[in-house]
């Protein structure tokens, strides 16, 4: 019986790492692809313009 429990957690592991790379796979593009894309373009937008500081104006 030693060599079931020291197989247990290789396979328990190996059913977890699967089950991520699923999700993984199955949450690229589909429907929320454009939302998601939109918001990641968003904060890159908000991050560069607090990186360049406010724009001065001769005046």
């Amino acid at each position: 019986m030693d060599y079931v429990s020291a197989l247990v957690p290789p396979v328990v592991m190996a059913v977890f790492f699967i089950g991520v790379i699923r999700v993984i796979v199955k949450t690229q593009g589909g429907a929320n692809k454009a939302k998601e894309d939109a918001a990641v373009d968003a904060a890159i937008a908000r991050t560069e313009g607090a990186r360049q500081g406010p724009v001065k104006t001769d005046g």
